[in-house]
Parts: structure tokens; sequence; C-alpha cells
């Protein structure tokens, strides 16, 4: 009781005022949910489910009035405060826009702009600015492109939701604890087979305040990981005064799922409103009685037309009992996401009520708003956000319709404190096709609501609310007397233990309670129509941009290093083998013996010669050959050490790792560590003369040019070449070296290094990569560390990490392929987009290995051919009950050790959107009868890459290719 009273204190305080824009009804809220326990329906318990005790209606009052009612209406926030918060994010949110991407963000994000924030009467109604994308900002006029991505939903809930998807009805362990701050936590870790694919691993879920924090780690057989390992490996938790300790009570995991469900609905609802020319209020738009026909033919193309009155699935806060919110209503389904439109001209209208009030309480309430402006494209310029008197709709999508050539326009208006969302518009951003305008409208709005709970009012609500509640639940489990036998039995044992002798009919009890109970309260959430997406039967044959092709089949040797050579071919180096062509479609062929061990491989085709470093230790050396010894009709036989003699390059002994500078810059570089010496070379030829006379550069070892040497302080694990352009001087570079704890950064002319960033201190560091963005104007590293990304411009010395984002394993490799990055860990792929760190696909994969990313991504797995199909992921999901046992998986029968490897390429124009995005149909969910019609679309668009134009720049938007085929891709 004193909770809830404590709770309805703040309450009180907070929602003491006058608002601007009229509440729901009192017993909803946007999404649909309930304000109180008292006012929901009377559900019949379920057998399986346990009592709602007064504990649970405390916290679930706790979530809807501190969490839903003011994180859900921010003008429940007086006027002042709001005013005040918004001003000090002001900064911070144009540093993200503006000064962490500059003209990146500029380009393909839209730029904030200052408009004048005027209503009718000439009055500021408040100051908000707003970020414009047109796919006519600064710096598009410059070049021509189309969208860089296909719409992808960001952090899909079928791979966020963790605790819901991999431990709810599984056998798994939670801990509470508290931190060096005195903060409580809990920590839940599970051991799965990841998707099935022979990939035992854990799963680990801290819960703060500050949101989920979610990690992967590798299982190794007979060797389990402790509490303290795995607490470890997130940021600050490495040293604890005390262990956490166990909960035993199958309760947690009910307390558990409410704190995931913080993370937001499953559902979502839209508003969409009508305006005509020249209407320059909220109250004249919301007049329009009904729409025009172009209007109505907009409304049916998003979804279907419902009869709300005894409407049975997500209303989003529509009255489906007595037509109190009209007759009729506009719903579809979006990848398993229910959908409900707030549809002007659908909602009740009172020639009475000049606000129209009953319109406004829905579509004011909206945190993202469809304004559709009848008249024409032309019409668009005369529309500002200062129109609508809402502080809460943060995003405007506004459309108009070109009767001239049957086309949507698109721009987008996102308030200044939402982070940068997907997808990019294209430019122009015209859209022809009308199911593909539908496709890239639902994404773009689902992600932008998404963004929107990220903005300062709502994070700061949200981690309010979340603190209140693990704080409640430490409380309970850390001093309930019932519990405390329960939480001291073992602490910091290790995951999933086999229990003792005398005690093992007891704990199969416990445990077999603890599943059946878990199950219930699954199964009891599907049936609430709350599951996340991953449970969805809807969605069908959309193809993914990094949906992986099969190179080669099998191939029967563990992969080290290599690098692409031309548009079909690879040149790796093998364990124990030697050094292997591979190209498409052909077999195999050596041109190393084993006694040759490549350990770094580089095929540097400008120059027509073959870069590798083999040996180790003090044996170990650079050499360089043609690539013309290798082909088919001049190699005569496989080459041997013998061979090596009068191509090693001088000044490499010893060495234990080199760089060299991107393809395309003017000239070839490279940078050589031995020991605690850098040495810096220069291929003699520039690109531009070898592309004259190719004829003439003929060189090996001799082509390269010794230029200085730079001492370090101590032996890196991490080098990266920077070719710099300033002052357009393209002859100088920087090398960004990577040490235990920091990376520094070492600048050809002064040849000092300077530090560019520190891991923090006290934190085990782990150095994996150190990844040059950007080609042009802006240098940029991207500095992976641990399970971190940050970004680090060369022109600031501040080490500021407000923008960092954290992967969910420990990533090998990184690679950068816009809008996407790209992490492989040793049985992962994880795919994020770059300008918010977001999640999109984390593909599990055995014995992964990235092999190179110069042109397409190349990549070694022992995963049999595959193609991510929906439906293909959907008959996984249904299944999945069926295979789930309580008990963790067994060790595989067959081990992916003997299984053959398989090589993969992911188009890098298929990521970089130079093949149009929408080769990757995708019909409307909402109709069945074209299914039949998408598998044969699929079946024809086979499109054969062009990989000529493809660019993995930040800045350097992806352009038009030679391909005429390419060309006419884009302008549709």
């Amino acid at each position: 009781m004193k909770l809830v009273s404590r709770l309805r204190g703040v309450e009180n305080r907070d929602c003491g005022h006058q608002q601007s824009v009229p509440p729901p009804p009192p017993s909803t809220l946007p999404g649909g949910r309930r304000l109180s326990v008292a006012a929901a329906p009377q559900r019949t318990p379920s057998a399986n489910v346990t009592a709602v005790t007064a504990r649970d209606r405390s916290r679930s009052l706790c979530v809807e009035r501190l969490g839903l009612a003011t994180l859900l209406h921010p003008a429940a926030i007086p006027t002042r405060d709001l005013n005040r918060r918004r001003a000090s994010s002001a900064l911070s949110s144009s540093n993200d826009l503006i000064s962490r991407r500059g003209v990146f963000s500029r380009r393909h994000y839209g730029s904030v702009e200052l408009l004048p924030q005027l209503d009718a009467s000439g009055q500021d109604p408040g100051g908000r600015r707003f970020r414009i994308e047109n796919g006519d900002s600064l710096g598009e006029k410059e070049e021509i492109f189309g969208s860089p991505c296909t719409p992808v939903l960001e952090n899909p809930e079928f791979q966020t939701r963790w605790y819901f998807k991999y431990f709810l009805g599984k056998l798994h362990q939670n801990y509470v604890g508290s931190d060096m701050d005195k903060v409580p936590f809990f920590l839940s870790v599970v051991l799965t087979d990841a998707n099935h694919q022979c990939v035992p691993q854990y799963r680990a879920i801290l819960w703060r305040k500050t949101g989920a924090q979610k990690i992967l780690l590798p299982h190794t057989p007979n060797k389990p990981m402790t509490v303290k390992q795995i607490l470890s490996n997130f940021p600050t938790m490495e040293k604890l005064e005390k262990g956490p300790k166990e909960i035993f009570s199958p309760e947690i995991q009910k307390d558990l799922l409410l704190l995931e469900e913080q993370e937001g609905s499953v559902n979502f609802k839209f508003g969409v409103l009508y305006t005509k020319p020249n209407q320059l209020t909220d109250d004249e738009m919301l007049s329009n009685e009904t729409g025009s026909e172009e209007f109505n033919q907009f409304i049916s193309l998003l979804g279907n037309r419902v009869l709300l009155k005894g409407w049975d699935k997500y209303r989003g806060g529509l009255d489906v009992k007595g037509d109190m919110t009209g007759e009729y209503s506009v719903y579809t389904i979006y990848e398993g996401h229910e959908i409900m439109f707030h549809v002007s001209t659908m909602l009740p209208y009172s020639k009475d009520n000049r606000q129209q009030v009953e319109r406004k309480r829905h579509i004011g309430n909206d945190i993202v708003n469809i304004v559709y402006v009848d008249g024409g494209t032309t019409q668009m310029s005369q529309f500002n956000p200062a129109f609508i008197k809402s502080q809460f709709t943060h995003v405007f999508a506004l459309v108009a319709y070109d009767s001239s050539d049957n086309s949507y326009k698109l721009v987008v208006y996102s308030e200044e404190s939402v982070p940068l969302f997907g997808p990019s518009l294209p430019c122009p951003p015209v859209f022809k096709i009308p199911q593909e305008f539908r496709e890239f409208l639902i994404v773009k709005m689902i992600n932008g609501e998404k963004a929107t709970f990220n903005t300062p009012t709502f994070a700061k609500k949200r981690e309010r609310t979340l603190d209140m509640l693990i704080k409640d639940l430490y409380s309970d489990y850390m001093s309930d007397s019932s519990k405390v036998a329960m939480l001291n039995r073992r602490a910091f044992s290790d995951v999933l233990p086999d229990p003792p002798r005398s005690s093992r009919r007891k704990e199969e009890a416990r445990q077999v309670e603890f599943v059946r109970i878990g199950q219930a309260l699954k199964l009891d959430t599907i049936v609430k129509g709350d599951a996340p997406t991953s449970l969805a039967t809807t969605g069908l044959f959309k193809r993914a941009p990094w949906e992986p092709q099969c190179f080669y089949p099998d191939f029967g040797h563990d992969i080290v290093c290599g690098d692409s050579w031309g548009d079909s071919r690879l040149i790796v180096g093998t364990e124990n083998s030697g050094v292997f062509v591979i190209e498409d479609g052909v077999s195999q062929r050596q041109i190393f013996d084993k006694t040759i061990q490549a350990n770094q491989l580089n095929v540097i085709e400008a120059h027509g010669i073959l870069l590798f470093r083999a040996e180790k230790g003090r044996d170990s050396k650079i050499y360089v050959f043609r690539l013309s010894e290798f082909e088919p009709e001049t190699q005569k036989e496989v080459k041997s050490k013998s061979d090596l003699k009068d191509h090693k390059l001088e000044r490499t002994r010893g060495c234990s790792m080199y760089a060299i500078s991107k393809p395309g810059g003017s000239r070839l570089k490279m940078v050589i560590c031995v020991n605690r010496k850098l040495t810096l070379m220069q291929w003699k030829h520039s690109a531009a003369w070898t592309a004259w006379c190719p004829a003439s550069d003929t060189d090996t070892v001799e082509g390269f040019m010794y230029l200085r040497e730079f001492q370090i302080a101590e032996q890196p694990s991490i080098i990266t070449l920077i070719e710099s352009t300033v002052g357009g001087n393209s002859d100088t570079c920087s090398i960004c070296v990577g040490y235990k704890h920091q990376f520094d950064i070492i600048t050809d002319g002064s040849g000092t290094a300077q530090r560019l960033f520190a891991v923090q201190e006290g934190t085990k560091a782990h150095l994996v990569s150190a990844t040059d963005l950007y080609e042009d104007e802006e240098p940029e590293l991207l500095l992976c560390y641990n399970n971190t990304c940050h970004f680090q411009k060369l022109s600031e010395t501040n080490n500021t990490t407000e923008f960092d984002f954290h992967w969910n394993s420990i990533p090998k490799d990184i690679v950068c392929t816009f809008p996407y990055i790209i992490a492989f860990t040793t049985d992962t792929m994880e795919i994020r987009l770059i300008i918010n760190g977001n999640l999109v696909q984390t593909m599990a994969m055995p014995k992964l290995k990235l092999i190179c990313s110069k042109n397409d991504i190349y990549f070694a797995t022992t995963a049999p051919e595959f193609f991510h199909g929906k439906m293909e992921r959907l008959q996984m999901d249904q299944q999945k009950v069926e295979r789930e046992s309580m008990s963790p998986p067994a060790s595989p029968h067959l081990s992916p050790e003997t299984k053959p490897l398989r090589l993969y390429r992911i188009p890098l124009n298929a990521l970089t959107g130079v093949i149009g995005p929408y080769d990757r149909k995708c019909v409307n969910e909402t109709d069945d009868s074209n299914e039949n019609k998408a598998v044969e679309n699929l079946k024809s668009m086979e499109i054969k890459s062009s990989r000529a134009s493809a660019s993995r720049s930040c800045t350097a938007s992806p352009t038009i290719g030679l391909n005429p085929q390419n060309h006419l891709l884009h302008k549709s």
C-alpha cells in the first residue's frame, strides 16, 4: 500500500495541470491498454496460472500509472517542464544529427531546420524544431541515387524480445544482486541452441533501470561458465562486493516478463489526417467531413476497412461496443504487427464542436501522424508541423498523390529530439508502385514510433518506471522470509549445474513446476495478443538484402585468410593445406603447397599483385607476386617455399601484421608492424598511371618504395591506415594503432602518437577493429572493443560515448556497408544500421569465418545452403514448441567440425541499394491471393549485380552504375 500511495502522489504531482490535447477516454490509453486494473474486464483465471497477488496488482498499477499514463502522454507533463527538457536535449540531438554524422546525416536522413513556427494568428506555439527528410536536403542535389536500403524494421521483436522467445517456458536461471553503487539488478541466463544450428550458446539478460542489456556468449562443452564470468562481460559489472543470489521461485518469470514489456507495445496506432489546400490549422483539417476520391484510394491502400462493433482484434483505443468512435476504421497487419489507423474522416464529426475534440483525442495523441495533402504535390510546401497543436505527435509523414503519373510523394518531419531512423528516402521521394510505397511508409512509421521512445522525454519516463519496478522486486525477493532459503542455496555457481544426488528428485520437481508456469505465462501472452512477432503468421516471401548466395558448396580446409579476385574468384589461405584459388562454378585450384601458411592476404587488382604474410614469429615476412602467375593458362605447377625467395619484401622480417590503404585511393600505401616499429611504404606507380599504362606496371617487391619509420610504445594488436584529404594532399596519411586499452593516432609528417580513445579504466578490454568509415570530407573511425562500437572523429579530441552501441555478441570482424554494419563472431552474424546501431537481423552459423569484404562479402560456415524466406522462419517458429524441452540441449550427435565448409557471398549491391530495393518483392500481407504471384516474381527476379559502382562509404552515396537495367530500377 505504501508503494501504491507513493505512485498516486507521483501521478498527482505530474498530472495536475491543463492539457493541450484532450486525453483519451479514462479507460484506455494509446495502444488500447487499460489505465486501471479495476477498469479492465474480468478474465477467468487459467488453471495453469497463479492467481494475481496484491504485489502483482501494485506492480501493474506502477506500470500503468507511472509508466504508461505519463510515458505515453507527454501532454500530461507541465509545459514548463517540457520546454526545459526540450531545451536541454536540443544540443545533444543537434550534435547527433550534425556533429556526429555531418554531411552523412544531412544527405540521407534530413537536416534540422528552424522552421517558422507560427500558427495562423502569428503566435509562436512553443518553438519546436523539426528535421526535414524530403530527398532534397543539403548535398543530395550533387548526386543521383536511389533509396540506399530496403525497408526493414529496426529492432524487430522477433530479434529483441529475448526473454519471451528464449527464456520463458524453458529451464533457465535468474539472479538478484546490487552493483558497486548499491543499485539493484536482475540477471537471467539460459543455455540454448541457436536456431537449431548445433551452436549451444549462453544468452544473458541484465535487467537494470536503464533497460535490458543482452549478450550472447559461446558455450564450451564440459566447461560451464560461472555467473561471475558472465557478469564480467557487461560494462561496470566486473567487480561486485557481493555475488548475486539465485532466485528459485517460478513467480520471477511473471515479473521479468513485465520488465521486458516496457520495451514498447507489439501493435501500433497511427493517425491519418486529411487536409485540403489552404488549410492552416488542425481545427480546419479535422473539420473535413469526407475525403476526396484520391484520399479514399490511399486509405484502401493502407489497409482493410473494418466494422468496429464487435471487433475482436487490436482496436488501437477505439470503441468496439457502441460506435462511440465511429462505425468503421482501417486495419492491417505488417510482419506480425497489428496496426489500427485513426482516420480523421472516419472518426465522429460534430457540427457544433469547432475543435472536433473527438477526432483530436485520438489523432492528437498518436506519436506518428500521416498527413494526406489533397490537391497534388505542389501543395506540400504549404504544410508546417506548427499547424498541428500537439506536444505528443513527434513524426509527421506528409503524403501527396500526383495524378499525372499515378505516383505518391513522401516528406517526413521528425521532431529534432527523435533519433535518426530508417529507411532513408530515395531521391526524389516519389513512388510509382503503390504496394512499394505502402511497405516503405509503414516501415518508416513503425521505426519512427520506436525511435520516438528514445527521446529524452520518453526515455526518462521509461527509466523511472523500470527503476521503481526493479527496486520493488529487489525488496520483495531480498526481504521476503519465505524466499530466503531459495536465495541462499547457491551463489556464483556454474550455470545449469547437475544437482546433488540427495536432492535430485526435489530439484527435478522444482524444474518441472518452473517450466510449467513459464509455458502457461507464454500461452496466456499469446492468447492476449501481446506476443512478439516471432510467433506471427503473416508476412509473405520478402527477401532480405543480406540474404547469402552459396558461392562454393564444399571446401574441405579451415580458412585463415582470403581476398576476392575480380567478380567470381577468391584466393584463400588455409591452416595446413596451402593457398587456393576458388572460382564460382569451377573446382578449387591450389597455387601454394602446404609448406606455406598465409596468415594475411590481399589481392591488389589495381596493380595486378598478390600480397601475403607467411610464417610466424621471427620468420614472418611479406611476399609480393604478380596475379598473372596464377591464371589457369600460365600456372604450370603449385609453388612451394623455394619459390618465395625472390618475392620477399625487404624490411618485413618478423612482421606481426600489416595494413594497406583502401582501394580507390590515388596511391597504394602499406604500413608494416615489426615489434614496436611501424614502416610505411608506397607503390611507386599511381593507380591512374597503372590504369593508363597497365602493361608497364610489372613490378613485384621492387614496386614498393620505403617512405619512413615510426617508433611506438608497445607492440599493437590493431593497425589501420587512413588516407588524409586535408588540404587536398593525398600523399599524407594517418595510422590508427590499437594497444591493450587504447587507440592512438599517428599522423604522417609529425610522426608522433596522440591518444585517440581509451577504454574506461577498470574495464577488461579486447580490441576488435578500427574501421575507417568516411572516404572523404569528414574522416571518422569506428572503434570496436569488447561488444562496444564507438564513433570517433579524427578532428576531435573528446571521447564522448554518448552514441556508442553494443553488439549482442563479441565480434571477431566488423564490416561496414552503408547503411548496414555487420559483426561476425565464431557462430553468429549480427546486422545493424550504422546510423543508429539498431538491430535488424541475427543469423546463427556454425564455424563462421569472414573471408573478405573488399567487394562483395564472402564468408565460410558449416551451415547448410539456406534462403531466409519468411515462410521458412514462420514454420520454424510454429514447430518450435514441439522441439522445445525443459532441459538444455544435449551435445549434438554430429559435431559441426565434421561438416564441410560452405562458402557464401552477400552481394554488396544488394546491401547498398544499387540494385533497387524492390527487386525483393513483398506483397500486401492482407491479400492472400497474391501469394502465388509473389513466388513467381521471386523466381523471375534473379538479376546479376553490377559491382563496379557500389560504395561502402557512409558519405559517398550509392550511385547508379553503368548497367542500364540498374538505371531503370532506380528510376522506378
